[in-house]
């Protein structure tokens, strides 16, 4: 027991207290990549447990060569470390996707960053810390989405466009975009031909949306109505 106190409490960079930052470094990355991966997010388990073991190795090698190269006065421990801060952000930056207006991934590319601080800490010998920011940033991932889902909208936005003979579908299809609490952003009329209207809504709701479950009720309630299409709003 004495001999496990010590090894977690001594800075001294032996081949067991190494091996034992590499480990830890790799149950910390498995932890918040499980939850990751469990989500199908691009950047899972593999990507945070190599990210993860490698700021761990990193920041061994920033504490290794100080100590070992005492004769250069310049030496520096946080010099090399300091460089996966900035350099990580090129690997969270493939996480995050762009599809039309929405963006997606970045609390992906969050969890890779924060990942990559938490290597650091366990290469500095910071057990503590980077347990409490793993028991946070599991909060964060876990319970803090389920209270966005609860009381956040998470808005997929797409374009509405309606064709129509009768400038009531308006009013019909607001009440419908309403009843299923969608959010109309804005909306713009439009005279193409005589006697008929396009309607053009942009329209904010949640991710899981069944837009076609949505357009054939606006057909089956509107007789006047020519046509209804969803897509993607233009950059």
């Amino acid at each position: 027991m004495n001999y496990i106190t010590e090894l977690f409490q001594t800075n001294e960079l032996s081949t067991t207290t190494v091996t034992l930052r590499l480990l830890l470094g790799f149950v910390a990355g498995a932890i918040i990549g499980f939850e990751r991966e469990a989500h199908h997010q691009p950047a899972g388990l593999k990507t945070h447990i190599l990210i993860c073991v490698g700021s761990t190795l990193i920041m061994l090698l920033s504490l290794y060569v100080p100590q070992t190269y005492s004769n250069f006065g310049n030496a520096d421990p946080g010099r090399i470390a300091a460089q996966v801060v900035s350099g990580i952000g090129f690997i969270g930056a493939g996480a995050i996707l762009r599809m039309g207006i929405n963006v997606r991934g970045l609390t992906t590319a969050a969890s890779i960053w924060s990942i990559a601080a938490i290597g650091l800490a366990i290469g500095a010998g910071m057990y503590v810390v980077a347990g409490l920011a793993i028991v946070l940033i599991l909060v964060v991932l876990i319970i803090v989405e389920q209270l966005e889902q609860r009381f956040f909208t998470p808005l997929n936005i797409k374009i509405l466009t309606i064709n129509s003979q009768s400038i009531e579908t308006d009013n019909l299809a607001r009440q419908i975009l309403s009843d299923k609490h969608y959010r109309v952003i804005d909306m713009n009329t439009e005279y193409t031909h005589p006697n008929q209207y396009t309607f053009i809504y942009k329209i904010g709701a949640k991710d899981k949306t069944p837009w076609v479950e949505l357009t054939e009720q606006l057909v089956e309630k509107d007789s006047n109505l020519i046509s209804a299409t969803f897509g993607d709003p233009k950059i």
